[in-house]
C-alpha cells in the first residue's frame, strides 16, 4: 500500500509540472497590452506626419507650374535647343540625280583581230636565196619584192626550152612543104597512097612537136619568174626566216621564208551566244549591224564597224556562233592577234535611267540603292540591273527619271536615316549646282 500511495503522489507531480510549464508557454505568445498600445499610438503618429507631407509637396508642385506657366515660351525653346544639342548629327553623303537618256542596247564579246588577208611565203622553185628586199615588218604594196632565188639556171632552161621551139618550126616548115607536095603528085596519080599518108602524119606531128616547145618555154618562163618572190597582197611584212645563201627547195617540205598579213581594212572575229544572234545578226543579210570596238587599254570603245560574216552553223557544245566584223586600220594600230572588245547593237533607241555602280549595293541576292527624298531622308529601294553604257549601269526596273540616290558613303546610312547631302554629279566628273531641299535637322 505504501508503494502504491508513493506512485500516485509522483504522477500529481508530473501533472502539475506539466501544467506550469504549459502555462508559461502560453504566457510568452500572448500580446502585452502595453507594448500594443505603445505601437498603436506610433503608428499613428507616423501616419499623421505623411499626410502633412503629401499635403507640403502638393502646395510646391502647384507653385512649381505657376512660375513655369509664367515662364511661358522662353523655357519652351530652352527644351527644344536642349533636345536638338542631344539629337544624333546627319550623315553627310554624295548625292547625285540618276541620268536619264535615250539609249541603244548593247550586247558586249571578247575577241581577237584577225588579218583580211595572211600569206606564208614559200618558194615554189629550189634554188639559192642571192638576195632579201624588205626590213623587218616593213609595209609593202602588192607586187613588191621580197625575196630572189638565183636566176641563172631558169634562164638557162628558158634558152634552152627556146631553142627547141626553133627546132620544132623549122620540122614543122619542112613536113608542112613535103605534105604539099605529096598531095599534088596524088593528084597526077605520081605517088603511092601509103606515101602521102606518111608524109600527112609526119607534118601533124610536127606541128605537135612545135606546140609542146612552145609549152615548154612558158613553164621554164614561169620557173625564171618564181625566182623572183614579189608581194602577193599589200601588207605588213614579218621577219625574213632565212636570209642570203640559203639553200630552198619545194614542196611538203619548203621553209616559209616569211608571212605578210593585210592592215586594212581588218577583222575582229568573236563568238556570239544564241539570243544576241537572233535579236540582232539572224536578220536580213543585207541589214547593216552596227559594232563597237575596244582595245586592252581603253576604257571605252574609239572604232566602228560594221558586221562582214556570220558562220554557216551554231556550235551546240558552247551554243555560240562565230562572227567576225569588218574595221577600217588606216594607221595601221591594229594588228591580227591583239585582244578585242566587241559590242553589238541594233535595237530599237529607248529611254532607260542609268547610274554609277558605285551606287548600287548587294543584299544577297538582290541589288539596291538608297534613295534620297526631298526631305533628305533615306529610303531602301531594289532595283533590277540591265547592261553598262558609256560607263554607267542601265537600271530596269526600280528608279524614275529625276531622283536622287547616295553614290558615296551607301554604307554609312540606314533606311529612314536623315543625311546631308553633298550634290555632285552622276559620273564623279566635279560638283553639280546645288539644289534647294529641306535641310537635316
Amino acid at each position: 500500500m505504501g508503494a502504491l500511495s508513493k506512485r500516485k503522489k509522483n504522477k500529481r507531480k508530473e501533472l502539475k509540472r506539466k501544467e506550469l510549464k504549459r502555462k508559461k508557454r502560453h504566457a510568452r505568445h500572448a500580446p502585452d497590452n502595453n507594448n500594443l498600445n505603445a505601437t498603436g499610438a506610433f503608428i499613428m503618429f507616423f501616419t499623421r506626419k505623411r499626410i502633412y507631407a503629401a499635403l507640403g509637396a502638393t502646395l510646391i508642385i502647384a507653385g512649381a507650374g505657376g512660375y513655369t506657366a509664367w515662364r511661358g515660351h522662353g523655357d519652351a525653346a530652352m527644351n527644344q535647343a536642349q533636345a536638338a544639342a542631344h539629337s544624333p548629327t546627319a550623315t553627310e553623303v554624295d548625292v547625285a540625280s540618276v541620268v536619264s537618256k535615250t539609249i541603244t542596247d548593247w550586247q558586249s564579246y571578247s575577241g581577237r583581230m584577225e588579218a583580211v588577208d595572211h600569206v606564208d611565203i614559200r618558194p615554189l622553185v629550189p634554188g639559192t636565196i642571192v638576195a632579201v628586199h624588205f626590213k623587218d615588218g616593213q609595209l609593202v604594196k602588192k607586187g613588191d619584192p621580197l625575196f630572189t632565188i638565183d636566176p641563172r639556171p631558169y634562164e638557162a632552161e628558158v634558152d634552152r626550152a627556146q631553142a627547141q621551139v626553133a627546132a620544132a618550126q623549122a620540122r614543122n616548115g619542112y613536113t608542112s612543104t613535103d605534105a604539099a607536095r605529096a598531095e599534088r603528085l596524088l593528084a597526077d596519080n605520081a605517088i603511092a597512097k601509103r606515101d602521102y599518108d606518111e608524109k600527112q602524119n609526119a607534118a601533124r606531128e610536127a606541128v605537135a612537136n612545135l606546140k609542146a616547145a612552145q609549152a615548154a618555154v612558158e613553164t621554164a618562163k614561169i620557173n625564171l619568174a618564181y625566182t623572183h618572190i614579189v608581194a602577193p597582197v599589200s601588207g605588213r611584212v614579218s621577219r625574213a626566216e632565212l636570209t642570203v645563201g640559203n639553200i630552198v627547195s619545194t614542196g611538203a617540205n619548203a621553209p616559209l621564208l616569211t608571212t605578210l598579213v593585210s592592215v586594212s581594212p581588218i577583222y575582229a572575229s568573236f563568238d556570239v551566244d544564241e539570243q544576241t544572234y537572233l535579236r540582232y545578226l539572224g536578220r536580213d543579210a543585207g541589214s547593216r549591224v552596227p559594232v563597237s570596238l575596244g582595245l586592252a587599254n581603253e576604257d571605252g570603245y574609239s572604232r566602228e564597224g560594221v558586221v562582214d560574216s556570220v558562220d554557216n552553223r551554231l556550235d551546240t557544245t558552247s551554243g555560240t556562233i562565230r562572227v567576225r566584223a569588218r574595221f577600217n586600220n588606216p594607221d595601221g594600230s591594229l594588228v591580227p592577234g591583239l585582244y578585242a572588245r566587241v559590242k553589238v547593237g541594233g535595237g530599237t533607241p529607248h529611254p532607260a535611267v542609268l547610274v554609277d555602280d558605285a551606287a548600287v549595293g548587294t543584299d544577297q541576292d538582290k541589288k539596291y540603292v538608297m534613295v534620297v527624298d526631298k526631305d533628305n531622308r533615306v529610303q531602301y529601294r531594289e532595283v533590277t540591273l540591265g547592261q553598262t553604257h558609256e560607263g554607267l549601269r542601265v537600271i530596269s526596273k526600280g528608279l524614275e527619271p529625276g531622283e536622287r540616290i547616295v553614290v558615296n558613303g551607301l554604307q554609312r546610312v540606314r533606311p529612314n536615316d536623315v543625311v546631308k547631302a553633298k550634290n555632285v554629279a552622276m559620273d564623279n566628273s566635279g560638283n553639280v549646282p546645288a539644289v534647294k531641299t529641306a535641310s537635316a535637322q
